[in-house]
């Protein structure tokens, strides 16, 4: 007969051992899912631009403040018929401010009474068109205004015409598929190399998208770009 004072020796003997089992199994079950693989997923599309703005200024130079008035108002004029003869709208084409500077009355500027031109007056304008082709001819046709005596040029230097993608909305849902698509291409690669198989998602991380000229030469066409970050479960 076993002595009574065994019985609770006996049942913590049994609670300790299966308490160690599951404490060891949950740790083992843990450490599988420690085992992960981060990889990245691309995708990249080239489209055209569907938005141009062009600013432009309009230089002009005088002694008189009424004859470089009526000959800013001229030569706006001009511009405005050129971009309607080009086929823009009023919505194309809209004006901007009138700067003038008075070389006199500029402190820094010590040789202003051997300046031919007391006023400098810049006149500025902006096209903003969807349609690229029409703004292109544009651009080539407007040499013409050159011959006809108007200072005619754009505003930035660096960027004579800002191209613009706006339809990245349209293409992120298939893009974000893509790059996931990719992603688990490479996670299933890495699998195969260790032995094991491309378990669930554990943590994603969607990427910014980026969107960039092809290069300085074709700024009308854009390059849009993500990467994806993904964290895949490996199991065996």
């Amino acid at each position: 007969m076993k002595s009574p004072s065994l019985i609770p020796a006996v049942i913590l003997a049994l609670g300790l051992a299966l308490g160690g089992y599951f404490i060891g199994n949950t740790y083992l079950k843990g450490k599988q899912f420690d085992r992960i693989v981060s990889v990245k997923g691309l995708s990249e599309r080239e489209v055209p631009a569907d938005l141009a703005v062009w600013p432009i200024n309009i230089v002009l130079t005088g002694n008189d403040l009424q004859t470089l008035r009526r000959e800013i108002e001229k030569q706006n004029q001009q511009v405005h018929d050129f971009f309607r003869a080009q086929g823009f709208d009023a919505t194309e084409v809209s004006a901007g401010v009138v700067n003038i500077s008075d070389a006199q009355a500029n402190i820094y500027n010590t040789n202003a009474q051997y300046s031919a031109y007391r006023y400098l007056a810049k006149s500025e304008l902006t096209v903003r068109t969807s349609d690229i082709p029409k703004l292109q001819k544009a651009l080539n046709a407007s040499l013409q205004l050159l011959s006809e005596g108007i200072l005619f040029a754009s505003k930035n230097e660096w960027q004579p015409v800002e191209y613009i993608f706006t339809g990245l909305n349209t293409l992120k849902p298939e893009m974000i598929e893509e790059a996931t698509m990719n992603a688990r291409e490479v996670a299933a690669k890495f699998a195969r190399d260790s032995g094991s198989e491309v378990g669930p998602i554990q943590t994603a991380n969607q990427g910014l998208f980026s969107i960039n000229s092809l290069d300085a030469n074709t700024p009308q066409i854009k390059k849009v770009r993500v990467v994806s970050t993904i964290n895949y479960q490996l199991i065996d």
